[in-house]
């Protein structure tokens, strides 16, 4: 079983509106809360759009692309919620915070989950677009140990939807797709990539953002092995 990281495994702490307004009222800007958390649902449309666009592409491949590909992202969803930045300062004080490891956290229920995968034999695999420093993070975080492999795009150069990263995955495994599963959060880059490998994928949504969502679906990655029969 293979793992997406970012919003799958992990996610920004304590969340990403909560990290931003900080970020941003500790730079003497003022921003109401609420507003960004009503914003992320255009921000998360604008993010599917920008790296689904030829110029990010393969955005999380190198430094110099991350910068150029989050800076981007940052000053739009600046512009859209009315911010200034004249010194243009923003996106960089933004990028530093969010490339910290001490701004990430687990779900709480990812370590429960892979635990009781590891313990029933099954043999797991982490496959995710982000910047290499994900090794790091999953270091620090103390998971790195229960992944067989850990393909990440920042260090191969390739990200999903291309099948090559799920098959580089598969390869060093061993698995075959028809054996494995895949679990991510979008519908896109993780359920139809995978499913189109020949993976089972499986679509967490935490925040009930998919119900109806084909295939399986789960709201708790500890809902995983009862709905996909592992003791």
């Amino acid at each position: 079983m293979f793992f997406d990281a970012g919003e799958t495994l992990l996610h920004p702490h304590p969340s990403f509106p909560e990290l931003f307004v900080e970020v941003l009222r500790e730079r003497g800007v003022s921003v109401d809360p609420d507003a960004v958390v009503e914003g992320m649902t255009h921000f998360s449309e604008r993010f599917h759009d920008t790296v689904s666009s030829d110029e990010h592409r393969l955005w999380s491949t190198s430094p110099d692309r991350s910068r150029a590909f989050w800076f981007a992202i940052y000053r739009d969803f600046l512009a859209e919620l009315g911010i200034e930045d004249p010194g243009g300062e923003l996106p960089e004080a933004l990028y530093t915070r969010f490339t910290d490891l001490a701004s990430y956290r687990l779900h709480p229920d990812a370590v429960p989950a892979i635990e009781r995968l590891h313990e029933a034999g099954v043999t797991l695999g982490l496959i995710s677009n982000f910047e290499e420093w994900l090794e790091r993070l999953l270091d620090a975080l103390d998971v790195a140990r229960y992944f067989a492999v850990q393909v990440i795009s920042g260090i191969e150069g390739v990200e999903k939807p291309d099948p090559k990263i799920f098959h580089l995955a598969l390869e060093r495994t061993g698995a075959t797709p028809e054996t494995s599963a895949y679990v991510g959060d979008s519908p896109f880059f993780d359920v139809e990539a995978a499913r189109e490998v020949g993976m089972v994928p499986v679509l967490i949504d935490r925040r009930d953002r998919y119900p109806d969502a084909d295939g399986i679906r789960v709201t708790s990655l500890e809902q995983i092995p009862e709905r996909l029969g592992i003791a």
